[in-house]
């Protein structure tokens, strides 16, 4: 959780830090009363400004996600698992419909689009992270099929 951000990508990354956060509550890796790795800490892992982390960890106070202990640190608020699912699921389904609207407007077929999401779902990577040359390299061969 929280290992890693990838600048590059269309969202910002105070929201990818929140959606971690949120994504590893869903998923229980986070539980009620875990301690959030402090700004500080989490600024130098990930390599971004210290106030990028305050500005998630603020957000993610205000949604409700997490409470603060003035000089203690920030932590994972209580009954807050099946919001963060249902919330993390909306995101997801809604990128998802998103990304598959370009890939048919981009001349992608049914076949091609499918054959990517499930090469896809089999890598071993986190959220935000830049898909693997392999994945790129996928195009149609002569039976329109995806093949390296």
């Amino acid at each position: 959780m929280l290992a890693s951000v990838d600048p590059e990508s269309s969202v910002a990354v105070y929201v990818q830090i929140e959606n971690h956060v949120q994504f590893a509550i869903a998923a229980g890796q986070l539980k009620a009363g875990d301690q959030l790795p402090s700004v500080l800490e989490l600024s130098r892992r990930l390599k971004v400004n210290p106030n990028t982390v305050a500005k998630a960890y603020r957000d993610l106070e205000v949604m409700g996600v997490v409470y603060t202990r003035r000089g203690v640190g920030v932590y994972v608020k209580k009954g807050i698992e099946s919001r963060c699912r249902e919330v993390g699921r909306k995101k997801v389904i809604s990128r998802l419909h998103e990304a598959v609207a370009e890939a048919k407007a981009a001349g992608m077929t049914k076949t091609d689009i499918t054959e990517i999401a499930e090469r896809s779902a089999a890598l071993d990577t986190g959220p935000y992270s830049a898909p693997p040359q392999s994945l790129l390299a996928y195009t149609r061969n002569s039976r329109n099929r995806i093949s390296k």
